[in-house]
């Protein structure tokens, strides 16, 4: 490919004004341009193309005729609709997470990722951020041996994003706050444990602070709409893999409780303790030398913006590199998972995924 990546905005909404900003930023030293967006609302368009002074789109046809990769940034419904149509339009694709409102059509998204050539990757940026890079490489070079264990927390105190907003309708997202926030802590436990086959899942999904009127919103995410909301605001999972390692995960938009963002990796050498949010990062080890001891120690890392790096990783992935990002399989397993989990609410008991087999795509 001769010049920049030519890169449009799919959905113009907060996070693809957010990407804008950073593939803005990116274009002074990357091969990489903002060249538009399409979103269906012409409020949306207008702010969006003054913002940024790029072309803008009502349909997504005209704007893919102009570029050459997209970022999709539309709610969960629409991710198939837009990315499917890219991939008819050789266009390289990063879909925000999770990959789709349902697994089936999240299966359909990975099986046209399979048959076409454009490169096709997930936003699951937590991957990408220096701390858990670093956790990543130690834990790759065998420094906590064999790890067994993964307490995936993400946990707010006041944070349902507006009610009524698509976020709370389940025929926009596929669920709540399961989907919005437990699909990044599932992707990035299984990620940390290099991704192993899921066997059993068990766990319980629930509404307990989302559509009772006297809730005080000391901080929600997003703008309020006609106030409805179908959807879960908290879950709480345990999930079991085929070489036996298992992961906790706790879930919540809204919790009477501190809010949490700390990943806990136990292992038989080490354990680790990361926490998402101030980017601190802890590694619990032991040693005998002198007397024995506890060895543990803080790593600092600089500062960092995830969802840039994760648009250079997205740039490397369509140069032919090695990635991090999450491929559309991966985020198939995520999105099976996050299934497995409202299953087994729904009917009290655990689910097994042994008798779903996953799509493989090569």
């Amino acid at each position: 490919m001769v010049g920049p990546i030519q890169t449009g905005i799919v959905g113009l909404g907060t996070i693809g004004q957010y990407h804008a900003d950073q593939l803005t930023s990116l274009a002074a030293q990357h091969d990489v341009a903002l060249s538009g967006g399409m979103d269906i609302a012409a409020s949306a368009r207008k702010q969006f193309g003054k913002m940024f002074d790029v072309p803008t789109f009502d349909s997504h046809e005209a704007l893919y005729d102009h570029v050459d990769a997209v970022i999709i940034t539309t709610p969960n419904r629409y991710h198939e609709e837009y990315t499917l149509a890219a991939f008819e339009a050789d266009l390289d694709v990063l879909i925000e997470k999770p990959l789709a409102h349902t697994t089936e059509s999240a299966q359909r998204i990975t099986r046209a990722a399979r048959d076409n050539d454009p490169t096709c990757r997930v936003g699951f940026h937590n991957r990408v951020a220096n701390p858990v890079e670093v956790l990543v490489d130690y834990l790759r070079s065998g420094r906590f041996g064999d790890v067994y264990h993964i307490e995936a927390n993400y946990l707010r105190r006041r944070g349902i994003p507006g009610r009524g907003s698509w976020f709370t309708s389940e025929a926009t997202a596929g669920g709540g706050a399961l989907v919005d926030i437990g699909a990044h802590a599932i992707d990035l436990a299984l990620y940390l444990l290099e991704f192993p086959e899921v066997t059993d899942v068990s766990g319980v999904t629930r509404s307990v602070f989302g559509d009772r009127s006297e809730y005080t919103y000391l901080d929600m995410h997003g703008t309020e709409g006609d106030g409805s909301f179908d959807v879960d605001d908290s879950a709480s999972a345990f999930i079991r893999c085929g070489d036996d390692t298992t992961i906790s995960l706790d879930v919540a938009w809204a919790a009477n409780r501190p809010p949490d963002t700390t990943f806990v990796v136990h292992g038989t050498e080490a354990g680790a303790q990361l926490d998402l949010h101030s980017g601190e990062l802890t590694i619990f080890e032991t040693a005998a030398s002198g007397a024995p001891h506890f060895s543990d120690s803080t790593i600092t890392t600089r500062e960092d913006n995830a969802h840039r790096t994760e648009q250079l990783r997205f740039l490397d992935a369509i140069a032919g590199s090695d990635s991090s990002l999450a491929t559309p399989n991966q985020a198939l397993t995520t999105q099976r998972v996050l299934e497995a989990i409202y299953r087994s609410s729904d009917g009290g008991t655990g689910q097994s995924l042994e008798t779903k087999p996953l799509l493989t795509v090569e």
